[in-house]
């Protein structure tokens, strides 16, 4: 009786050990995906400004990319092709890391570390923690830990960034005895966003102004002159557009590449502001539908999330020097003030200068690097903005899908065309920059695609 009670026991300990097995875990590139689509969700909750939003979006996928890397010899690192980034520290000898899970934690906790709202960052992970640790918590933990120290390698180097110096500098001067120059819009009136930014440390280009366009048409309300042809054409546009309607195909191209986190809506006494996409999130949410379709695993799918974010913030410092030397005065201040009082764009001026359209810039740029990477002829459907109630769009290209973004700043009556051709010439020749010197193939991947 003793013996068999004994055996019961073994028994029900064999049974209770494989219960508890070990399971290597997994992370998919729709985990991936879903992380990054947290990331867009608290940016757009937080009303980050698109410059600060392609901070966001370039560090966090650069941790996790850094990670990946280190298990994938067709890959390379980042280290000494961003400026001032060095190498990334290897894990413990000894330690079980799985890179997959390694590589999501250091993207969580830079993207935590780079928000305000970190509890909906926080919310995700530990879920996430909840299922790996059930699943292989020995795996888990060294992960975790390469993960974490990666995310600290990539926040030491970022703190050189001259982003928190930024923060602590003067408020944008207005001018206003000088008429060409930038003056706050309706209906908010805010002051101009990161005056600064051209002092952000670039990542693969040169410097902010290697990429500096020509200057826009001189000013002049003269009819007849350059400068007021264009802007007459803004006027025009938009007068033809109303009596089109709301159903037009430039209405629906204009609000499609909206992507202005700035808002503001009045109802009586109140105001509130009416949360939406960035222009860089826009082209992330583009990377998520390219990569689907390309069947892309995981490491594919880091990268070419990393790369895009890349040329994202070179792009918006370059715009953004631009913006602040020229300084120019937008579209709908000068209709109002010499034009028609009553005249309104279809989208809300944005709070910066016109020159150069920053969404012609960044969609330039990062359609040259998706250019790059899947070819001239990818046709894909854009769905990014039907949380937003527009319906999806079809691109035979990542260029025509730029040109299409540029053009909406016409639609729109924000920008006038020069800002629009020249920002759009100024993004694609950072676009291939980026594309063509930050190699992150090794020579071997790069012969066999």
């Amino acid at each position: 009786m003793l013996k068999k009670l004994s055996l019961l026991v073994l028994s029900a300990v064999l049974i209770t050990s494989c219960s508890k097995e070990e399971k290597p875990l997994v992370v998919t590139p729709d985990d991936y995906n879903n992380a990054v689509d947290k990331v867009t969700e608290v940016i757009i909750h937080d009303i980050f400004s698109p410059p600060v939003a392609s901070r966001i979006y370039a560090y966090s996928n650069m941790a996790a990319y850094e990670v990946l890397v280190q298990n994938n010899p067709d890959y390379k690192s980042l280290a000494g092709q961003i400026h001032e980034l060095g190498e990334t520290p290897k894990p413990d000898a000894d330690a079980a890391v799985n890179y997959d899970v390694a590589a999501l934690v250091a993207q969580m906790e830079m993207a935590k570390s780079l928000i305000f709202s970190e509890d909906r960052i926080t919310e995700m992970r530990d879920s996430l923690y909840l299922q790996w640790e059930e699943q292989n918590p020995t795996e888990l933990e060294a992960s975790k830990a390469y993960g974490l120290k990666v995310a600290d390698h990539i926040k030491a180097w970022m703190d050189g960034d001259m982003y928190k110096q930024t923060r602590t500098m003067p408020k944008f001067s207005v001018n206003p005895d000088n008429p060409s120059r930038w003056q706050p819009t309706p209906p908010a009136y805010m002051d101009g966003i990161e005056p600064h930014w051209m002092k952000i440390r670039t990542l693969v280009i040169d410097s902010a102004d290697q990429f500096k366009p020509i200057p826009p048409p001189e000013f002049s309300m003269e009819e007849g002159s350059e400068f007021h042809k264009q802007l007459m054409e803004v006027y025009d546009v938009r007068n033809a557009m109303t009596e089109e309607g709301d159903e037009s195909e430039k209405m629906e191209i204009a609000k499609f590449w909206d992507c202005n986190p700035y808002v503001s809506t009045h109802k009586g006494h109140l105001m509130f502001a009416t949360k939406k996409i960035t222009p860089g999130g826009h082209w992330i949410g583009i990377v998520k539908i390219v990569t689907k379709k390309a069947n892309a695993d995981l490491m594919e799918t880091v990268y070419v999330y990393t790369k895009t974010s890349v040329a994202l913030f070179d792009g918006f410092i370059s715009c953004w020097d631009e913006k602040y030397r020229s300084n120019l005065i937008r579209p709908e201040t000068l209709i109002n003030q010499y034009i028609d009082d009553a005249w309104a764009p279809v989208l809300q001026t944005p709070p910066f200068p016109e020159y150069s359209s920053g969404h012609s810039v960044v969609s330039g740029a990062a359609a040259e690097v998706l250019t790059q990477i899947y070819g001239d002829n990818f046709q894909f459907d854009d769905d990014t903005e039907t949380a937003y109630g527009l319906p999806v769009r079809s691109f035979d290209s990542f260029r025509n899908a730029s040109s299409e973004a540029a053009l909406s700043r016409l639609y729109g009556g924000i920008h006038y065309r020069a800002a629009i051709e020249e920002g759009l010439k100024q993004g694609r020749q950072l676009g291939q920059f980026v594309a063509q010197n930050l190699q992150m193939k090794s020579n071997t991947a790069q012969a066999s695609n």
